[in-house]
């Protein structure tokens, strides 16, 4: 595919099939540039997530034992200096949280990563024209794959007490079971199973608050910015990207502690007006940096930055 065509452009996403080796395949005859988006931290991190020994967010590196925990080959390769070699056929590394870039230089990663958020598109119209709402109680919602880094476990504990208000449930995965059982006790937590981003749109603009609980380092917070996007504020676990993208917005809150979430919640359920100037920072932030023209100009910007330092102009503009 490389060799059909002069490629302007090479954008490499995730490439932990293809290994390190990958970073250093071009386009023949092309001035291309060629950036690497962090989606996970693969880079550092032979699990991508930071999520150690299957059972916490990762404090320090122990990658041999925790690869070998997990019934994982070794990747001998990070144990040499591939990763640095290959890793110079890359012009610039990019990252969709300032959090995310900085862990992979406190890692030990030899390049510096830029910041290029993260977009969705089109999404902002949920708001102007809703579906009904999925019930005519007032709910919080989470949405998200049901894995425990997501820490939807955490949410359901909290919520014996929290006896006003339902909890709503958007997602599956392979902790769905266990998860349903958990709150079997709990009427005020409900599964609604998988939903396309269609029928999720509705939900999320209903909602008093989507809340965010994940409890490793998430590179970013998607769910946040397409709770934003329906003018929706957001709850969320002070860990990793996520607290960036709320403080950076002023669309919700952080919490530490259930007693945290559980003020944070009672906050926006009690005040409509609380809830709509937060959704409204948070829409007004969504415009600003995630939706889909505010990323197009960054992207671009970054590759402009890219081509000219590397060849001195920008090839495409010539």
């Amino acid at each position: 595919m490389l060799d059909s065509r002069p490629y302007d452009v090479i954008h490499f996403h995730n490439t932990s099939l293809l290994g390190p080796h990958a970073l250093a395949m071009t386009s023949p005859g092309a001035r291309s540039v060629k950036l690497y988006t962090t989606h996970e931290h693969w880079l550092i991190c032979p699990m991508h997530v930071l999520w150690k020994f299957d059972e916490r967010a990762c404090e320090k590196p122990e990658c041999l034992r925790c690869t070998l925990r997990a019934r994982k080959p070794p990747q001998l390769w990070r144990y040499t200096g591939t990763l640095r070699r290959t890793g110079r056929h890359v012009d610039q590394f990019v990252s969709p949280s300032r959090f995310t870039a900085e862990m992979h230089a406190e890692r030990g990663f030899p390049y510096p990563v830029g910041h290029l958020p993260y977009f969705i598109d089109r999404a902002d119209e949920d708001w102007r024209q809703p579906g009904p709402p999925p019930q005519a109680k007032p709910y919080f919602l989470f949405v998200g794959r049901l894995e425990t880094i997501k820490g939807l476990h955490t949410l359901i504990d909290a919520w014996a007490g929290v006896p006003e208000y339902d909890l709503l449930v958007a997602g599956t995965g392979r902790e769905a079971g266990a998860l349903r059982a958990r709150a079997a006790g709990n009427p005020r937590v409900k599964f609604l199973g998988p939903m396309p981003q269609s029928q999720l749109g509705a939900v999320y603009h209903h909602a008093l608050a989507c809340i965010v609980p994940s409890i490793t380092y998430e590179t970013f917070g998607m769910i946040i910015i397409e709770a934003f996007a329906r003018k929706t504020p957001a709850i969320v676990r002070d860990l990793g990207a996520l607290p960036e993208v709320v403080h950076d917005s002023g669309g919700g809150f952080t919490y530490r502690t259930d007693e945290e979430l559980r003020a944070a919640i009672e906050r926006i359920a009690g005040s409509p007006a609380v809830r709509s100037e937060l959704g409204e920072r948070g829409y007004q932030a969504f415009l600003r940096w995630w939706s889909r023209d505010a990323h197009l100009v960054m992207y671009f910007e970054v590759l402009r930055q890219a081509a000219i330092k590397r060849f001195g102009a920008v090839p495409w503009e010539t």
